[in-house]
């Protein structure tokens, strides 16, 4: 039988949550056994793909198609384990469920309730699709105290109190603040988050504390004390440089051990975490090279809305042996070309996400051209890409009103539009939209490599490669001959032809723009091959500049 983790967080939101279940999922995997993570956010919307990247940081996409927390990507990148549809669900779709069954008179007539309607189809989420594994670890969104959090908390307290035998775990993370004028660590606001949290019915059984400095023992055993839990049960978590560290704090403490303990069950083997002390080993290096990768995006003023970029960067950078620095350039606040060659003078290499609206579209196409005639390695994502063939269009082609049909819906040349918009050749009006949310290609997709292309080089020869999709516009295949006159090598394609999945250009260093997000699939270990290329690519730039 699975037993169950929860993790809940007080105080204050961003403590990292994520970061510590991945991290902890991690020490019991390295120990031989069967993890699985979840995440139960408290929102009302249904998920997290209509919500401002401002607001909710990236939108991570699963294999199957999910539109999920980021979270989600922090999971996979730390396990390897790829999660699905069923690892996430908001207060949104709990209601949708709910709402769903009320109108086709699943509950006889009943009164529809929160208690026990909403908390028993959070309880049948925890537990549903579950193949065996030893540990299942939820995470809860928000933090104790909020009101939306109330109906996951009495969930997960029925939960405890239904699964016997001891099976499940309650852990809290919680801050240590660090008051400077006082030079004195507070425990006051952890004891009042764990009053909080047994007022509701939950004794955690461990504590997380976060703390920019070391905890003393005196501090351990008043939080203790106070919290009503064993003073070998209180952890402290330290900022540390960076996430990947985590894991090794956390067994350093001897987390995973206490925890095993708690379950009464004797360890398979002895964590091995060799590939985190390795792969930090490397991160931390103090290494004369360094390159630099201008991204180009219009949410860079929250670095959350790009945090899987961030990540596969990094992957590559350790991989390289080589000290990444990036370079932050909001889009819309490109004036001209002359403020762009400014704000460019030391790239080695530049980058241009995923993103949707016509916000900062124009400092974009600015930035690809001067990739292109200056010769700098360049990566076009998704979004990126398809800016790319609107700047190709425009300078290669000399059609000057190219633009995609989602920032100029009457544009007479729509490189870019929805896919039953060149089928139909039809322009879609305003009123004729569909609707937004969940409505786009999702999750993982085929694409067809063509041979003797830098991108078969790339993926080392295979023909075939899946990757993760979220977009809902298309690159018109109708100017695809004419810009292969002029350079463009469509490198990627459907297995039907229909769809360019990736382009690069004759005559170029580095010039690549994929229509797929490949930074979902970068692991620390398994950096993907598209970041690990491009990183390298940008070294040469440097050395030859």
């Amino acid at each position: 039988m699975a037993r169950f983790i929860f993790v809940t967080g007080g105080v204050v939101s961003s403590l990292g949550k994520g970061i510590a279940s991945a991290s902890i999922a991690t020490l019991l995997q390295s120990r031989g056994f069967k993890v699985r993570i979840r995440k139960l956010d408290p929102y009302l919307n249904i998920d997290p793909g209509t919500m401002n990247p401002y607001q909710h940081g990236e939108v991570y996409v699963t294999e199957d198609g999910a539109e999920t927390d980021l979270d989600l990507g922090h999971y996979e990148r730390f396990t390897g384990i790829n999660t699905k549809k069923s690892d996430n669900i908001t207060t949104g779709r709990i209601y949708q469920n709910i709402i769903t069954k009320e109108r086709n008179g699943y509950y006889k007539g009943g009164t529809v309730q929160v208690i026990p309607h909403v908390t028993d189809e959070i309880k049948k989420f925890i537990s549903s699709d579950l193949k065996k594994e030893d540990f299942v670890i939820c995470e809860i969104g928000g933090t104790v105290g909020d009101i939306e959090s109330l109906p996951f908390l009495e969930a997960i307290r029925q939960f405890s109190n239904e699964i016997k035998n001891n099976n499940c775990l309650f852990i809290h993370l919680t801050l240590v603040p660090y008051i400077k004028s006082a030079a004195e660590l507070k425990t006051k606001p952890t004891q009042h988050s764990v009053k909080e949290l047994r007022s509701i019915g939950i004794q955690p059984d461990m504590i997380l504390c976060r703390s920019e400095t070391l905890i003393p023992d005196d501090e351990k055993a008043k939080i203790a004390l106070f919290c009503n839990v064993e003073k070998s049960n209180v952890f402290q978590s330290i900022d540390v440089k960076s996430i990947y560290e985590v894991p090794l704090k956390y067994s350093l403490e001897c987390l995973d051990t206490k925890i095993l303990n708690f379950f009464n069950i004797s360890s398979k083997k002895k964590a091995n975490l060799t590939f985190w002390k390795n792969f930090n080993k490397k991160l931390n290096k103090d290494n004369k090279k360094e390159v630099t990768i201008s991204v180009v995006g219009k949410y860079t003023h929250l670095q959350d809305a790009y945090k899987s970029l961030t990540e596969a960067l990094v992957h590559a950078s350790v991989y390289n042996n080589t000290k990444l620095k990036i370079n932050w350039i909001e889009s819309s606040e490109i004036k001209n070309s002359k403020d762009l060659r400014f704000k460019l003078k030391n790239t080695d290499g530049i980058l241009i996400p995923g993103g949707f609206g016509k916000r900062g579209v124009e400092g974009k196409i600015l930035s690809i051209n001067y990739a292109r005639v200056k010769k700098i390695p360049f990566f076009g994502i998704c979004f990126g890409m398809q800016i790319s063939i609107i700047e190709l269009c425009r300078n290669l082609l000399h059609l000057k009103n190219a633009s995609s049909t989602e920032i100029s819906r009457f544009t007479k040349n729509p490189v870019v539009c929805l896919l039953e918009e060149w089928e139909k050749d039809k322009k879609i009006i305003k009123g004729e939209r569909f609707k937004i949310g969940g409505s786009m290609r999702l999750g993982s997709y085929p694409a067809k490599i063509t041979k003797n292309t830098l991108l078969s080089k790339i993926y080392k020869g295979s023909e075939l490669i899946h990757e993760r999709h979220r977009h809902r516009y298309e690159v018109n295949i109708k100017y695809k001959e004419m810009l292969e006159k002029k350079g463009v090598i469509f490198s990627a394609n459907s297995p039907d032809g229909r769809l360019p999945e990736a382009i690069e250009i004759r005559n170029h260093p580095w010039f690549v723009g994929v229509q797929f997000h490949p930074e979902l699939k970068s692991r620390p270990f398994s950096p993907h091959n598209l970041f690990t290329s491009f990183i390298e690519a940008a070294i040469k730039n440097k050395k030859n500049k």
